[in-house]
């Protein structure tokens, strides 16, 4: 859930999250609410929905990274904003905001990186689970741990057992524990762990090596990849021979697979 210090205020500048777009296509979106935690408030859920459809809406977009500034990633979701509105109808509908969120980052046609800089607990550890990949500073530590104020993480169990093994991910919801940076690596919640002053030049790295991709293959590949995991084998192995078909036929891996065999670089890298 989110710490009790405070609610989320903007910073000086007035804006709960910071979005901001290269000439290479890649969106940055940046929590901004650091003296409350970076919690997923009202006003955080509309900004950052409104990011994310403002990135899906972008023909050149290439990839978005979601971060924070100050000493947490994300707490999680309002604990005071949700006390103060004790009814079953604000819970639903806050709830299906925040679903909706973070289905919107498996819908969206690129990838999806998570810069995870300190705290990530509940609904922040959801926000990190459903991103596609994700890169940890090694001070970054991850839980579940709504059952300590007796509200069992349900929604973030969602995206965080699909990181993990059901029994890991049972505990972490159960006991509220929280993991270490090291740790959720280990389990599959973080792709790697680096020193605080690498955690920049790691996360550009990585975006580096897939804007060397051709985009129309990465599109194709990340909707299948997500909507496999959720079927049965024989129509998983039929959808990916589908995905594998339309892809081979398409102008890059025609050009990817001609360059191969003529032991050049494709052109789609240039």
């Amino acid at each position: 859930m989110t710490h009790p210090a405070s609610s989320p205020s903007p910073t000086a500048d007035g804006a709960v999250l910071l979005h901001t777009c290269d000439a290479r296509g890649v969106h940055t979106l940046t929590l901004n609410t650091p003296r409350s935690f970076n919690v997923l408030s009202e006003a955080m859920l509309a900004a950052l929905q409104a990011a994310l459809d403002a990135v899906a809406a972008d023909p050149q977009a290439r990839l978005a990274v979601i971060g924070a500034n100050g000493k947490a990633f994300c707490a999680g979701h309002d604990l005071k904003e949700m006390r103060a509105h004790p009814e079953l109808a604000y819970y639903q509908a806050l709830f299906a905001r925040c679903s909706r969120l973070m289905l919107a980052i498996r819908k969206l046609e690129v990838p999806v990186i998570a810069r995870v800089h300190g705290l990530a607990t509940a609904a922040g550890c959801q926000l990190v689970a459903q991103c596609d990949l994700a890169v940890a500073s090694e001070n970054a530590s991850f839980g579940v741990n709504g059952i300590d104020v007796g509200l069992f993480c349900a929604t973030p169990g969602v995206a965080l057992s699909r990181n993990i093994l059901p029994k890991q991910a049972m505990e972490m919801l159960l006991t509220g524990d929280f993991i270490s940076a090291d740790e959720a690596c280990t389990r599959g919640l973080v792709n790697r762990v680096v020193a605080t002053d690498a955690l920049d030049a790691e996360v550009a790295a990585l975006v580096d090596r897939i804007l060397a991709k051709p985009p129309e293959a990465i599109a194709m590949g990340k909707a299948l990849f997500y909507r496999q995991l959720e079927t049965g084998i024989e129509s998983a192995y039929q959808l990916a021979g589908q995905t594998m078909a339309c892809n081979m036929a398409h102008d890059v891996a025609q050009e990817g697979v001609q360059a191969f065999i003529d032991k050049r670089a494709p052109s789609w890298r240039a």
